[in-house]
């Protein structure tokens, strides 16, 4: 059996020193926004296209550096990490998977406007280091992404 694979985009958002999740329907677990590119999206425009529609924050992403200068195209930058999901399973073979760009951005508040059909404003709630620690409804690698998150976003040189 093919395995089909889907591109999709994370983002932990950070403001002020907290991430934002919220409990998905479907999945019933805390994640942060996300969801699959469009076929004419590079990961970086669907991660902001996501949380923009998912909360109605506008992010910035941190830039991994690199130094790489190609002579022909252009080079991407790269997201904080490349997670593979396993999705579903047919007779006990995988048969669907997420390729997951995820990023870490900055919001510049925490005004909630998510766009109709999305999940209500009062779904999300903002984690600081001790909320993610707390919170038994979080799977360790939320915990640990989100802890980056907040870490990276602190150390960041404006």
């Amino acid at each position: 059996m093919e395995t089909t694979r889907h591109f999709t985009a994370t983002t932990f958002v950070v403001h002020d020193g907290a991430t934002l999740l919220h409990n998905h329907d479907r999945l019933d677990m805390w994640l942060p926004p996300g969801g699959h590119l469009d076929r004419d999206e590079l990961p970086r425009e669907a991660a902001r296209r996501e949380v923009r529609e998912e909360t109605g924050l506008a992010v910035d992403l941190l830039a991994p550096a690199t130094d790489v200068t190609p002579d022909f195209g252009r080079e991407l930058p790269p997201a904080e990490h490349v997670m593979l999901y396993d999705i579903d399973r047919l007779d006990g073979e995988v048969a669907h998977q997420h390729v997951d760009f995820v990023y870490y951005g900055v919001a510049e508040d925490r005004a909630l406007t998510p766009d109709d059909g999305e999940a209500a404003s009062e779904r999300w709630e903002w984690f600081d280091r001790d909320d993610l620690r707390a919170h038994d409804g979080l799977t360790d690698e939320v915990v640990a992404l989100g802890h980056e998150a907040i870490e990276r976003v602190a150390s960041r040189r404006w």
